[in-house]
């Protein structure tokens, strides 16, 4: 009987799973400005998925691959992932088209819709991240509204050009690590890494993150690096619990002004955070709450948070979806401050 009425008794009280609390950002994830602080980095319009083809940085921007010094090469379709083979082979995710593999099309993966992101294992094994097998990749936000956990983990065999589903019912995968352990899996929609083993068997290894997690990425000397996209706050927990006010703001609302994670902030007065609430006589609160954020977690081997760089309310460095590691230096696709960001990881374990 207590059973029956323990959804009702902590949607009543507030405890549980209706909790409004979100995890505090202290120890390691302790907020600080380095992010925003960092040198200019490079001008990019909504950059996403990083690289690393023949020693150099490459990273999909609309319909382009752009490096450092150049345009690599461009498409006739927006490119949501990208992905380099060991040996420099380039997998690319067209939206609207599907996924190539050197400008060779995948009949086996024509039907991959929202393609989020997508990681070599050798030169034989592509995984495939597909965020939702409901909306498209534009949609990403009414898919997060929706409470929608259609995700799938794919894994094309590329000798045979045989696609399998590895995993599926995920909350909006957004990352992709092989490791010898297994594939690392970031959910952005749970908030959680968990691992994919060889069984096929899916095991938790970091949940209750204080944000929503999008790119992984090989640390040296071990661990990872996660990018999270998006902060978690009290508002958006309220938000997902009241099912009616959520389907009419999503019927009446534009949707770039929806109660959602958001890649950017503070460029309209529309947006649900108003003014009064961020600023008092023009100035920044200290305790103001942020729409958007900026932040990049190191990981250790065991997935204990090392250290991290932020970009708090107010700074522009937003929207992080993308992290990749090269020659002591720390790349950051910010998607919602159209940068390209390269840092110094090496200054030490800053908090």
């Amino acid at each position: 009987m207590m059973v029956t009425f323990k959804p009702w008794l902590d949607r009543l009280l507030g405890r549980g799973r209706s909790a409004l609390t979100v995890p505090p950002m202290d120890g390691a994830l302790k907020p600080n400005n380095r992010l925003e602080e960092a040198p200019a980095g490079i001008h990019a319009a909504e950059p996403r998925s990083l690289a690393l083809q023949n020693g150099r940085v490459v990273w999909a921007e609309g319909c382009k691959i752009m490096s450092a010094e150049e345009e690599v090469a461009s498409l006739s379709h927006p490119i949501t992932a990208l992905a380099v083979s060991p040996q420099g082979r380039m997998a690319l995710a067209l939206d609207g088209r599907g996924i190539t593999l050197e400008g060779d099309e995948l009949p086996a993966l024509q039907g991959a819709t929202c393609v989020t992101a997508m990681a070599f294992e050798g030169e034989t094994t592509l995984w495939v991240a597909v965020g939702s097998t409901v909306h498209p990749l534009g949609d990403w936000s009414r898919d997060f509204l929706e409470m929608r956990r259609s995700g799938q983990v794919l894994r094309y065999d590329i000798a045979n050009r045989t696609l399998t589903v590895a995993a599926e019912r995920l909350g909006f995968p957004y990352g992709l690590l092989p490791t010898p352990q297994g594939l690392v899996i970031s959910e952005s929609w749970t908030r959680q890494l968990v691992r994919l083993d060889g069984t096929g068997r899916l095991t938790l290894l970091k949940d209750n993150l204080p944000g929503y997690p999008a790119g992984l990425a090989p640390a040296s000397g071990g661990g990872a690096w996660m990018a999270l996209f998006a902060p978690c706050n009290p508002l958006l927990e309220l938000v997902l619990r009241e099912s009616e006010y959520r389907h009419a703001m999503m019927a009446e609302v534009e949707p770039e002004f929806w109660i959602a994670p958001a890649l950017r902030s503070g460029y309209s007065f529309r947006e649900p955070m108003q003014g009064g609430a961020l600023k008092q006589m023009g100035i920044l609160k200290p305790w103001a709450p942020t729409r958007s954020y900026g932040l990049v977690v190191q990981l250790s081997p065991e997935f204990i948070p090392l250290q991290s760089l932020h970009s708090r309310a107010g700074g522009k460095r937003h929207g992080i979806t993308a992290v990749l590691e090269h020659d002591a230096q720390l790349w950051a696709a910010s998607t919602g401050g159209n940068e390209v960001l390269r840092l110094n990881v090496r200054e030490g374990n800053h908090q």
